[in-house]
């Protein structure tokens, strides 16, 4: 049986783990939460995911698995499918390190200045909040451009964050980071050449395309 996932397709959290499945070249079912309607505050909903946020995994491999974060779960979806497809967390316990070295400065790094550009820019203004707030909109871009300024240096000398593979450490940052010119950080990839070409590589990914429905 195929895993489900419980999201919605635009959703970037549920592409995150769309992709890691796509990596491993194994099916999904998505499994659409309607977030209009307040599917996801159900209390069968919260059950599994008493946060209230999406996307949640089920395994019907092993009844009565659900699981929730997108990390965690691709993670999950390494192992479950281990030795197929591509193998993101790396064969030697030194890749898995810096592995999860890169995915803990994407959590703590990258993700806080890029996830709120994104909201103060993009989903503000899509759900009726009003404008972008300049003063936190160039608060962001600056933390954004320190972040970026490290990954610079680092892939210099690296076509992915770790070595010559794409790993886990890329993946996690599909999501946010392909809506980062959509909020107006376009001249800041631009700023950093080695950036703006490791992003054309793991956005051309075909398990990317996939999991945009493409």
């Amino acid at each position: 049986m195929v895993i489900k996932i419980h999201g919605m397709p635009y959703s970037t959290c549920t592409r995150r783990v769309l992709t890691a499945l796509a990596e491993k070249g194994a099916s999904w079912e998505l499994v659409v939460v309607d977030l209009a309607k307040g599917a996801h505050k159900s209390p069968e909903f919260l059950k599994h995911q008493p946060f209230g946020q999406i996307p949640v995994l089920e395994d019907p491999d092993t009844p009565g698995f659900f699981m929730f974060e997108s990390r965690a779960m691709c993670r999950y979806v390494d192992a479950k499918y281990k030795g197929k497809g591509t193998d993101l967390m790396g064969s030697t316990p030194q890749e898995t390190a810096l592995i999860e070295t890169w995915l803990s400065v994407e959590i703590s790094n990258f993700d806080p200045f890029a996830s709120k550009l994104v909201a103060e820019v993009v989903f503000k203004k899509m759900y009726g909040r009003g404008d972008p707030d300049a003063a936190v909109v160039a608060e962001l871009r600056a933390g954004l451009t320190k972040t970026l300024d490290v990954y610079e240096t680092r892939l210099a000398t690296n076509e992915y964050l770790v070595g010559k593979q794409f790993t886990m450490a890329d993946l996690a940052h599909l999501p946010y980071f392909g809506m980062l010119e959509a909020a107006g950080a376009g001249d800041i990839i631009d700023a950093h050449p080695n950036v703006k070409k490791w992003w054309g590589r793991i956005s051309s990914r075909p398990s990317w395309a996939k999991a945009n429905g493409k």
